[in-house]
């Protein structure tokens, strides 16, 4: 691979909610970061767009100082960069951080779908049971982002099912990165609408409490991601 950043084009909506909604007693501040970040991994915010904090403080409904937390925030997550006397900018999409973050992927995901398996709640049921359902109703010719949203809400979903704070924030992380990487090739992907759909098995399995059914499905299913990026890159 010759070039290690790519430059991925802006999706025409710029008004995308926080995926999966945002709680109403969240802070303005994580209000504001989770929204940001969706855009931002979603491409909403093409890599290396500039963030202009007076239109986004308005496009959100919060002051400067909830805004800056956020973007902080961000710059932690290597979503957006700052610099001095310039301002801030969403970061270019590296595609070398693809091995690495499909290594540790693969032992974490397993991980999370057996435990959630073992110890879904009935919330984070319902909440499953929701996600499946859009699943099978995206039809053939929906937007391929708006599939890798509904597939970035599963696995978020699943990270919470699984019960372990610390194991949900690392897999948040990388799912965020990954799903970035995905979002800048998804149109030469032609077949990640259905490798997206074979995740009502991963949900069948989980609801069924079927743990290491549901390990094998997310193992296979970062495994296949990866395969699939790299064909096209």
């Amino acid at each position: 691979m010759s070039a290690t950043r790519l430059h991925g084009r802006a999706a025409p909506r710029r008004d995308r909610a926080p995926i999966g909604g945002v709680p109403e007693e969240l802070s303005l501040a994580e209000q504001a970061y989770r929204s940001l970040r969706d855009r931002l991994i979603m491409l909403d915010i093409a890599p290396g767009e500039p963030l202009h904090e007076g239109r986004l403080a308005e496009e959100l409904g919060v002051g400067r100082t909830p805004l800056r937390e956020a973007l902080k925030r961000l710059e932690t997550d290597r979503m957006v960069v700052s610099f001095p006397r310039r301002g801030t900018f969403a970061t270019q999409v590296d595609i070398t951080d693809l091995a690495s973050v499909a290594e540790v992927r693969e032992l974490l995901e397993p991980l999370a779908a057996s435990a959630a398996a073992r110890r879904l709640g009935a919330q984070d049921r319902a909440a499953l049971v929701r996600t499946g359902e859009a699943l099978r109703s995206l039809s053939a010719d929906v937007d391929p982002r708006e599939v890798l949203a509904v597939d970035l809400d599963l696995h978020r979903r699943v990270y919470r099912a699984a019960g372990n704070r610390h194991l949900e924030d690392s897999l948040v992380r990388l799912g965020n990165i990954a799903t970035r990487i995905w979002c800048v090739v998804v149109d030469r992907l032609p077949e990640a609408g259905e490798h997206v759909r074979e995740h009502t098995l991963l949900i069948d399995a989980i609801l069924a409490g079927r743990a290491e059914e549901a390990a094998a499905l997310a193992r296979g299913h970062v495994q296949d991601f990866d395969e699939a990026i790299r064909r096209v890159l």
